[in-house]
């Protein structure tokens, strides 16, 4: 059996077990799929991701301490990225919509934004990003 994705004239995506491709082909031009949704029947194969095995000798999942290295490797290539760039606290957004406008000169900076603010931001073509690990304020440092 084999597990193609398919998408009708209407858009909709929608999967469908056939024994073979050459099965697939032949409902097809009998007219015998159809959308479950609209019930078009002018069908065809919808992209699909691979679905590529793991090797039987690998875990699937990674090991605790890979996932730490990594997370280390991140937040270390973080910190040195951050040490160029200037805390902004709460005014980030109001900040880096300034410069993007022109009103501030560009320079590289990192605060904290609302889900709203980064989401507007984002919107209106602000070239911002979040940053992958928690960064402590400078004010919250001992």
């Amino acid at each position: 059996m084999i597990l193609f994705d398919l998408k009708c004239g209407g858009g909709h995506v929608f999967e469908a077990w056939f024994k073979s491709s050459a099965s697939y082909e032949d409902q097809r031009i009998g007219g015998l799929i159809a959308c479950p949704v609209c019930g078009d029947s002018e069908v065809g194969k919808a992209l699909m991701a691979p679905n590529v095995a793991v090797k039987s000798n690998r875990s699937a999942t990674p090991s605790p301490a890979a996932l730490k290295a990594a997370l280390a490797v991140i937040a270390s290539a973080q910190a040195e990225a951050i040490k160029e760039s200037t805390w902004v606290g709460t005014a980030f957004a109001d900040t880096a919509r300034a410069m993007h406008t022109g009103d501030k000169p560009v320079a590289a900076i990192h605060g904290q934004a609302t889900r709203e603010e980064a989401k507007a931001l984002v919107e209106d073509g602000v070239p911002v990003a979040p940053l992958l690990v928690p960064v402590v304020p400078p004010e919250a440092l001992n």
